[in-house]
């Protein structure tokens, strides 16, 4: 059996993995589904929501994990993965990015998400508070670019559980070598929809950091919601 450890994204929490949780436990694997800080039932305040702050909370979990497991990320979660890999590379068996920013050695969210034409959709959506270092998802911005597949239930008791995201993570690059997480086999899950990440980006960071295997869903931003049974059979091939 496998362990699992699912990483949720920017405003997000671990609640957005609950339907898959099931799926994977229900096969006899391990899941493990940290809250970021700052994020979901996390209190921690603004000045730890940083991208080594999130990183290490990952770390934490691995080496917490009763095996080497899958670490799976979504959205900014790549980025967080990808530095927590670089911190506990023999506690990783795979990288999976779920529809996810996939960054080399140097690079940052916001040079990833500057690197295609056209692909920025969530810049321009964003409401930020300088005074406390956070940011939000404009009013009415979030179910299109999040949850544009997902039933109308579902994309608002989601939208309801969003948290504001600190503004610090985005442009910090991430510090990696070819013998810590570059060490490690990653596969890619694309999402075909996606209005957040999109899929002309997705095949570009790809091209740049080759995955394999590579899958695709034909869905929005966010598969947990929309396909988690299609995004729980991905995972479970991984196994």
């Amino acid at each position: 059996m496998t362990t699992f450890v699912l990483v949720h994204g920017a405003w997000h929490g671990a609640w957005c993995w609950d339907q898959i949780v099931p799926l994977l436990e229900g096969e006899g694997h391990t899941v493990l589904t940290p809250d970021l800080p700052g994020h979901g039932d996390d209190a921690s305040p603004v000045s730890e929501m940083t991208l080594e702050s999130y990183a290490r909370r990952v770390q934490a979990t691995l080496e917490s994990a009763p095996e080497p497991a899958v670490l799976v990320g979504h959205s900014m979660g790549g980025m967080v993965v990808t530095q927590a890999a670089e911190y506990a590379p023999e506690r990783i068996r795979r990288l999976v990015y779920l529809t996810a920013f996939l960054p080399a050695d140097g690079q940052s969210l916001v040079d990833l998400a500057g690197s295609f034409e056209g692909a920025d959709n969530v810049q321009p959506n964003l409401v930020v508070d300088e005074e406390t270092g956070t940011c939000v998802v404009a009013e009415g911005a979030a179910e299109w670019l999040f949850y544009g597949e997902c039933t109308p239930e579902a994309a608002a008791h989601a939208q309801s559980m969003l948290r504001p995201e600190a503004l610090a993570a985005f442009p910090t690059p991430v510090r990696v070598s070819e013998a810590g997480a570059g060490s490690i086999p990653r596969a890619y899950i694309e999402c075909l929809r996606d209005q957040a990440i999109t899929h002309g980006l997705q095949r570009h960071m790809v091209e740049r950091l080759p995955c394999d295997p590579v899958f695709s869903i034909d869905t929005d931003h966010s598969p947990f919601l929309s396909r988690p049974r299609e995004l729980a059979d991905h995972l479970l091939s991984l196994a």
